[in-house]
């Protein structure tokens, strides 16, 4: 199958923090999904105790060129799995129509306190495609094979 390049998507970004000025905002790698989003503090870092949660400010705006899209704030995987530093709500959601800071909420899972510095990359953004639902109430839906069978109803391996 041949490789196809992903679309180029245009979005517009205001810079909120000068941190920006320091760092590029561009994806690490040539296939990175998104771009590392930096800790944009007034002071020289924070210190998150174990369970605690912080906002952190992003220093960025933006505005894709589609209303097709959004963006997505994910954990970094390395500050996750290696420091315990998650995205507090699982996953952020900065719809189309934002216009303010992006803030990551970073939430503390490990037993020791983390300290957050300035610059520091605390969660990268990924813009994917949205899709809006028309709901219809019916009375009864398709019957499937998985039926409404929950968790844990296929078993265990």
């Amino acid at each position: 199958m041949p490789h196809q390049a992903p679309q180029a998507l245009a979005v517009r970004v205001k810079k909120l923090h000068p941190v920006w000025d320091e760092y590029p905002l561009e994806p690490a790698t040539a296939h990175s999904a998104g771009v590392d989003l930096r800790a944009c503090l007034s002071e020289e870092w924070l210190d998150i105790p174990p369970g605690g949660r912080a906002a952190i400010p992003a220093g960025l705006a933006v505005e894709p060129d589609t209303d097709q899209v959004a963006g997505f704030v994910f954990s970094r995987s390395g500050l996750g799995a290696r420091d315990g530093l998650t995205v507090a709500q699982g996953v952020g959601v900065i719809d189309p129509d934002y216009r303010g800071e992006i803030v990551v909420w970073l939430l503390n899972t490990s037993t020791e306190t983390r300290r957050v510095t300035r610059g520091e990359r605390v969660a990268q953004l990924v813009f994917l495609p949205v899709a809006r639902p028309v709901f219809q109430f019916v009375d009864e839906l398709a019957d499937s094979a998985r039926g409404g069978g929950g968790f844990g109803h296929t078993g265990s391996l």
